[in-house]
């Protein structure tokens, strides 16, 4: 199987990608508010019937209209967007928390569905799925050979609540087919990756967005780890692209004092609207610090914001993303959505930290990239800041708008011995493909050792770093790791944990030697 340095993620059975920066307020506006009639919009829908009806050629309208709306919404700021009905089901889905389903982790291995790890205590595991089985039939369809796509494919083992499917599956290990029922069930979308705790009085939440279920998720993971004996947290913030905005300030509230400011909106007839903690949050007095990143965007940003302009914990990493504007969405029957800024948020100080869109959406997504070569990722003296933009927080830190939050203290980007080419490779999902085809191999291994009996012996020697080396060259690509060793050992040995023990385990390995995390754990 060929990679490259693009190679996506292991497909998981129980997550699909977000694909657009939410957070926004997505409510839904009564739809009628929208049909005022005036002769611009008489005139487009002229158009449209006149060519449905007159054009000398057959031709898609429906296409035609849905890249009309697309320049429209074009023209306006780069959060306002069209979004087809195949792509809205899948954030839809993504944002509610759960789906129904067969509940697996898997992906694609030489044209085969083949599970990677059954979902704890879920439908297939019940069944007597395991990790390393290849998923041949969904009842009498054909999976395996098909190259099916995606969305082809989640419908075949996806259903309703209750409803049966047999499946017909390979078992390498035992090397024979098994016909198995599976009875569909809920299946739940974490928005909270891992609640653990980094020392004995120091716990860490991992949130990757702002779904439905994020605020109760973080307050179950806050109670878990309160009992463990947490008196300061860690909310890990880094590539949360945001969500719902209600999420973030419920979190908010739970670590603020009554009646302090977390929010305001305001919009184009400078209407304010302005959201308070409330009394009796569940963590009001421990130490707070929040891990952010380039990739920190939206709700993130209200929730960081909330907490620096309060002066309550310090916000540590690099400038966040920079996503000041509320969307509000209108469905089509068609299963399709707009969603459309409506308005600007505003952190407690006043701040605005939406960054500039004037020159077009794609220089605005592209500003990130820039990151890179003005040296702001690596020094934070090259962030620019605006003085006219500059704020104070009750205590009198001196904070700023326009474009992002910039934190208390800087963490730059992690590149182990001078290498981020290899820091961003190892999280491209070729270290997942690579450990399962280890597993795949030969599953008993590891069989019957506890985690930390599977950690000494993964570091014992260079085993699995020399075959991933090995394994890169024979997909083609020239990385030499020599440099970076304790860094991809790392990563490797992470990703075993995952397929072998869970998520949790995961984390466990990573954050141990995490720059942003150790940096954090001497300041706060």
């Amino acid at each position: 199987m060929k990679f490259n340095i693009k190679y996506l993620p292991i497909i998981i059975g129980t997550t699909f990608a977000v694909g657009i920066l939410l957070g926004g307020m997505l409510d839904f506006p009564n739809q009628n508010h929208f049909l005022a009639k005036n002769n611009s919009k008489n005139k487009l829908n002229k158009l449209i019937d006149f060519i449905d009806n007159e054009y000398v050629d057959s031709v898609n309208t429906d296409s035609i209209v849905n890249r009309t709306v697309d320049h429209i919404l074009g023209q306006l700021d780069p959060h306002s967007v069209y979004i087809p009905p195949l792509e809205q089901a899948q954030v839809a889905e993504n944002m509610k928390g759960n789906f129904v389903g067969i509940g697996i982790n898997f992906y694609m291995y030489n044209d085969s569905v083949t599970v990677i790890k059954p979902v704890d205590n879920g439908p297939s595991a019940k069944a007597g799925i395991k990790a390393g089985d290849r998923i041949l039939y969904a009842d009498k369809t054909k999976l395996f050979g098909r190259k099916l796509p995606s969305d082809s494919l989640f419908s075949k083992l996806k259903g309703t609540v209750g409803s049966e499917i047999e499946v017909t599956v390979y078992r390498k290990s035992e090397q024979k087919k098994l016909k198995l029922k599976i009875r569909r069930d809920v299946i739940p979308l974490k928005s909270v990756d891992v609640a653990l705790l980094l020392n004995p009085t120091t716990g860490y939440l991992k949130l990757n967005r702002f779904a439905e279920t994020t605020y109760e998720e973080f307050k179950t993971g806050l109670e878990k780890l309160k009992k463990q004996g947490a008196k300061s947290l860690f909310i890990d913030l880094r590539d949360n692209g945001g969500g719902y905005m209600e999420e973030a300030i419920a979190i908010a509230d739970e670590l603020l004092k009554d009646k302090q400011l977390i929010v305001f909106t305001k919009n184009k007839k400078g209407k304010i609207d302005q959201t308070f903690a409330t009394a009796g949050g569940s963590f009001e007095q421990g130490k707070v610090v929040v891990l952010i990143n380039e990739n920190s965007a939206s709700a993130s940003e209200i929730l960081a914001g909330a907490l620096q302009d309060n002066d309550r914990g310090i916000i540590v990493g690099r400038r966040s993303f920079g996503k000041g504007l509320v969307q509000r969405q209108m469905d089509f029957q068609d299963g399709s959505a707009v969603r459309l800024t409506i308005a600007r948020y505003y952190t407690p100080t006043g701040r605005s930290i939406q960054k500039p869109y004037s020159k077009g959406n794609e220089n605005y997504f592209k500003e990130s990239d820039s990151r890179f070569t003005n040296g702001e990722l690596y020094e934070k003296d090259s962030i620019k800041v605006v003085d006219s933009l500059k704020f104070k927080t009750p205590k009198g830190k001196i904070v700023y708008g326009g474009g992002g939050i910039v934190p208390d203290v800087f963490v730059p980007l992690e590149v182990e011995h001078g290498n981020e080419k290899t820091a961003y490779f190892l999280q491209s999902g070729v270290v997942g493909h690579f450990v399962f085809e280890q597993l795949d191999k030969n599953r008993n291994v590891f069989k019957g050792l506890t985690f930390g009996q599977f950690e000494v012996k993964i570091n014992a020697t260079d085993l699995y770093f020399n075959l991933f080396q090995k394994y890169v060259f024979e997909n083609g690509l020239d990385l030499k790791f020599d440099q970076n060793k304790p860094l991809v050992k790392r990563y490797i040995a992470a990703e075993f944990a995952r397929q072998l023990y869970g998520e949790k385990y995961y984390y466990e390995i990573i954050v141990k030697e995490d720059a942003m995390v150790k940096l954090a754990l001497k300041k706060s």
